[in-house]
């Protein structure tokens, strides 16, 4: 019988945070297909209204070392392969695109489809332990997970292209000052920080943050006047719900809101 500690991913719920953790420590957490699909079984639970954030942490020395391509039989055209990858880009882009903020807590290697997991974080907090890198090249293999469309918007093209190209590593500290990184903390802070972030975010109106959350993500594709129609016309339909009238309520009468998320 699987216990909750056998699972390759481990659902904890903190407050009002959802998180799933990475379980696969002695193969440092690298992704198999039983993974992925307890990413799926994570985010059905994160559902739950009362989880405002989702937060993706790893078990022991790493976050994730990318896929476990001893899973993979090495077939060139395999459909096994090939399932793996659309399975894989199917939970990442599932998870990129949920309606509540999602943390990456990263420590230790974040590489390959590790870092790819990492992208479609909204926010990312890293103790200077961690380490990243795409290193797909170091294997005469293509990123399948989003890296090569996601990595050029984080960090920006050349930057990307050097990690990509030259299957590189490099440690926290040397890309704190690029969008890859939200926040930066000293060893051992690590559960902490994300817990002080988690608790900003969950006083907030859950309708208003996925609504933020959408406008950055899909103005990001339009042009700046298609966004900013886009912009105006989601803030109009947004007055009709309950939380922004309680939030001009607890304005006027100096108290702090009450939000629903309707």
């Amino acid at each position: 019988m699987t216990t909750e500690s056998d699972r390759p991913i481990r659902t904890e719920r903190r407050g009002a945070a959802m998180w799933l953790w990475l379980n696969r420590p002695h193969a440092l957490n690298s992704l198999t297909l039983p993974m992925v699909r307890g990413l799926h079984h994570g985010l059905d639970l994160a559902a739950d209204p009362d989880v405002r954030v989702v937060v993706i942490a790893g078990r022991g020395r790493a976050f994730c070392a990318g896929a476990d391509l001893t899973q993979l039989p090495g077939r060139v055209n395999g459909d096994a392969e090939d399932d793996f990858l659309q399975q894989v880009g199917a939970a990442f882009d599932r998870l990129e695109s949920f309606a509540k903020p999602v943390i990456a807590a990263v420590h230790g290697l974040a590489v390959a489809g590790g870092l790819e997991l990492v992208l479609c974080c909204d926010l990312v907090v890293a103790s200077k332990s961690a380490s990243f890198g795409d290193l797909h090249a170091n294997y005469g293999l293509l990123p399948a997970g989003g890296g090569s469309i996601r990595l050029p918007r984080r960090v920006g093209p050349a930057r990307a292209k050097h990690l990509m190209f030259t299957g590189a590593t490099l440690p926290a500290e040397d890309l704190a000052g690029t969008d890859l990184i939200t926040t930066l903390v000293p060893n051992g802070q690590l559960t902490s920080e994300v817990d002080n972030l988690v608790a900003a975010i969950a006083g907030k109106s859950p309708i208003g943050i996925a609504a933020m959350k959408a406008l950055v993500d899909d103005g990001l594709q339009l042009t700046r006047e298609a966004g900013l129609r886009m912009e105006r016309q989601r803030a109009a339909a947004h007055t009709r719900t309950h939380d922004f009238g309680e939030g001009l309520s607890a304005f006027t009468e100096r108290r702090t809101p009450k939000f629903t998320g309707q």
